[in-house]
């Protein structure tokens, strides 16, 4: 099997409807690295990440997948790239009307010749891999949310793939849960031979993670490189996102009034017992 492939994207302009939302993308993810793209909501994350993976034709330009120029292939040789591809789903993706194994094994009955035997140790094999080794029998719908993530990364490598894309691995996660699935996607690049691309805005992520890192916003790419390079930035977008801080503002957001109790159809107040009281807008 050859190494895990990089990818190249050369002048891309991804967006729906002719409507752009990123520009002129001239971006190479190497290849057996964990690269991150970042950015804040709304910046094109995900929007790349579907370009990618081919789900969306791009406005403009090109999108390699090692020396493949995804552009010129064949309906059948963008298949044989996709089934080398796994991709982690925000929220795991489980159908849930199949057992955790049966999701686990979807791939390997649609795409392999393995007999139901081979199938199984391949599913209990990568559900042991993520701490999941106990929960082949459940329903999607009696796992957790970290389970889930989790469980999806198990269906994501049961085909050993050359590349993983991961779209938003730890959101909504508690901190620890965020924690220990990102020491779990470390243990993956250690464990197969592969190009790993994560979509995020967790900034403890990207640090702890990243060897190669992309952030998105204004329409176009602001930054490529390593994070030691990033965070000696003077960039006043960058610094402000990197440092979590807000723009300044001449007025506040909120300028409307509270609502009128007495334009409620219910009296609260008097049906509670309670006393009326008269809430005022105020600067803060």
């Amino acid at each position: 099997m050859k190494s895990a492939p990089g990818i190249r994207l050369e002048n891309l302009t991804i967006g729906y409807g002719g409507n752009p939302v990123v520009s002129d993308l001239n971006i190479e993810f190497p290849g057996g690295k964990l690269s991150m793209v970042v950015g804040g909501s709304g910046c094109g994350k995900s929007t790349l990440l579907k370009h990618i993976l081919q789900l969306q034709p791009p406005i403009d330009g090109k999108i390699f997948v090692g020396d493949h120029d995804m552009g010129k292939l064949s309906r059948k040789m963008r298949h044989c790239i996709r089934q080398r591809s796994g991709v982690l789903f925000q929220d795991g993706a489980m159908l849930g009307s199949l057992r955790l194994k049966d999701n686990i094994a979807l791939p390997l009955r649609e795409h392999t010749r393995l007999k139901e035997e081979q199938i199984m140790h391949i599913v209990q094999d990568r559900l042991a891999l993520v701490g999941l080794g106990h929960a082949l029998e459940l329903f999607p719908n009696e796992l957790s949310g970290g389970m889930r993530k989790r469980a999806g990364l198990a269906r994501a490598l049961v085909m050993d793939p050359q590349v993983l894309f991961c779209d938003e691995p730890t959101s909504g996660l508690d901190p620890v849960m965020s924690a220990e699935l990102d020491q779990l996607l470390l243990e993956m690049m250690c464990h197969f031979d592969m190009t790993m691309v994560v979509v995020t805005h967790d900034l403890a992520s990207m640090r702890g993670l990243a060897d190669f890192v992309v952030i998105l916003g204004e329409g176009k790419c602001l930054y490529q490189g390593t994070i030691e390079e990033l965070e000696k930035t003077e960039d006043p977008y960058l610094r402000r996102f990197l440092d979590r801080a807000t723009e300044e503002r001449d007025a506040p957001r909120l300028t409307m009034p509270p609502l009128d109790p007495a334009m409620m159809r219910l009296k609260c107040n008097k049906i509670l017992g309670e006393k009326e009281t008269v809430r005022k807008g105020g600067q803060c």
